[in-house]
Order: structure tokens, then C-alpha cells, then sequence
């Protein structure tokens, strides 16, 4: 089998990931009729635009991770169905999609959510485990881009200015989600990519505390020096990616329908 006929095997968009795509697509096609009116329809088509791309990107995160451990020799992701995109897969439903959703309702952090377990044992080679943990922040900041991307080319017409907006928050929340994810804290992503590299007295020890230090984390977010020094680089990086700081100021003023109006600018 070629690797090509091979991996059309192996990945198989799941029913429930396409059920999710098709309402991100139907609501965002809800919200671009909309055109500039900020009436509450109008938001909550908003709110089901940005909170069901979150999730496809949540998907698409934890297939990063899983598409590149099959790629090194971990043949279980097919097996266990990481590889279908179905987020019911990706974990416990309330700590992988549920609680990462609702920091984006309160404060429009993307939290990193989901976990795919990898047989580690299948894979040969630091620089395999280094990339098998970055795939997941890698696919948030190329959702970011393309969505940068389509903002910067695109974005012309103010009469569709409320579906730019919500583009722009939810390219915002890729952003903060691989910023947070890159963190060299046990628990994230950004451990996993040093790992491989470290004493494995120190793996052991950064093991036990990984819950822990991940909210002692969120913890420290809410400290205003922190926050702003975590925002400041968001922000820089989606200056780079083309994405509009007052876009993304609109899209979550406009995002949190239950609010009056006066938020969204």
C-alpha cells in the first residue's frame, strides 16, 4: 500500500467532526448575511461561528498529535480513533472541550483542551517526540495564519464587518491557545517538546506536579503584570499574522451576546 492510500485509510473524518464543521460553516454563513447589524440574532450566530471553529481547532489540534505519532510508528492513534477527528474521542468531554470553551466565554483565553495518548514506546527519536508535541500548537498558529490570511486579502467590505470581527477573535484564540500551549510547563505541550532533553529524574518529578503547575499557570494569568506581558506578545503575534487588534476588540465585545451592546464598541 502506498503512503498515500495509506493514510486516506487511516484518516477518516468522523460524523460528528463533520456535524460541527457544517454548523461552523452554516453559522458563519448566518452571521456574513447579518452584514453590520449587531442586533442579538446577529450575536448569537456570532457565538456559534467562533465557539464552533474553536472547536474544529480543537480537533485539529489533537489530530496534529496524533497524525504524527501514526507518522513515527504509533499505530494505536488509528486504532483508538484519533485519527477520525471526532472530539468525542479526544479525552474527557468536560475537562477537553467543555472547560477550554468556557474560559473563551469568560475571558477569551484559548485554553488548551483534549489528549490523545501516545504509545511513546512505538517511537524512535527525540526530534520524533519534540514534533509529535508541537503538531498540536503548530495546527492552532497555521489556523491562525490562514485565517490572518483570508482577513488581510479579504476584508475589504465593511458591510460584512460583523463576520470579520468574529474571524478576528477567533484567530485571536489560536493565538493565545499556541502561546499558552508553547509554555514549558509540565502538563503542556511546550514540556513535551523539551522533554525528550531533560534528566529523566526531572521528567519523573515534572510528572507528579503536571496538574498542579498547569494552575498554578492559570493562576498567574489573572496577576495584571502577567496578563499584560501574555497579551503584549499575543497581540504581537497577531499584528504579524495580519489580524486587526480593534477587529479582535469588536469580535469579543460582539462574541458575548448575553451583554448589552455598549461592550462591543
Amino acid at each position: 500500500m502506498s503512503n498515500v492510500s495509506a493514510v486516506r485509510t487511516a484518516v477518516r473524518p468522523s460524523p460528528a467532526f463533520l456535524f460541527v464543521l457544517g454548523l461552523f460553516a452554516l453559522s458563519g454563513l448566518a452571521v456574513w448575511r447579518y452584514g453590520m447589524s449587531p442586533e442579538r440574532t446577529a450575536r448569537l450566530f456570532l457565538f456559534l461561528f467562533v465557539v464552533s471553529g474553536w472547536i474544529v481547532s480543537l480537533c485539529l489540534h489533537e489530530f496534529g498529535h496524533a497524525f504524527f505519532a501514526w507518522r513515527s510508528g504509533d499505530r494505536s492513534v488509528a486504532t483508538k480513533g484519533y485519527l477520525t477527528l471526532n472530539p468525542l474521542k479526544y479525552g474527557d468531554i468536560t475537562l477537553s472541550f467543555l472547560l477550554p470553551v468556557l474560559f473563551v466565554l469568560l475571558g477569551g483565553i484559548g485554553l488548551p483542551g483534549g489528549a490523545v495518548y501516545i504509545d511513546r514506546g512505538a517511537i524512535r527519536g527525540r526530534i520524533r517526540h519534540s514534533l509529535i508535541s508541537a503538531a498540536g500548537p503548530i495546527a492552532n498558529l497555521v489556523f491562525a495564519i490562514v485565517l490572518g490570511v483570508v482577513i488581510t486579502n479579504l476584508a475589504k467590505d465593511p458591510a460584512h464587518l460583523l463576520f470579520w470581527t468574529g474571524m478576528a477573535f477567533l484567530a485571536f484564540l489560536q493565538v493565545t491557545a499556541a502561546v499558552l500551549n508553547l509554555l514549558p510547563v509540565p502538563g503542556l505541550d511546550g514540556f513535551g517538546i523539551v522533554e525528550p532533553y531533560l534528566p529523566r529524574t526531572w521528567v519523573a518529578q515534572a510528572n507528579k506536579i503536571g496538574g498542579y503547575a498547569f494552575m498554578a499557570l492559570l493562576a498567574l494569568l489573572w496577576i495584571p503584570a502577567v496578563n499584560e506581558q501574555f497579551f503584549s506578545l499575543v497581540y504581537h503575534l497577531t499584528d504579524l499574522f495580519g489580524i486587526d487588534q480593534d477587529y479582535v476588540a469588536a469580535g469579543h465585545g460582539l462574541f458575548q451576546f448575553w451583554k448589552s451592546l455598549d461592550v462591543a464598541g
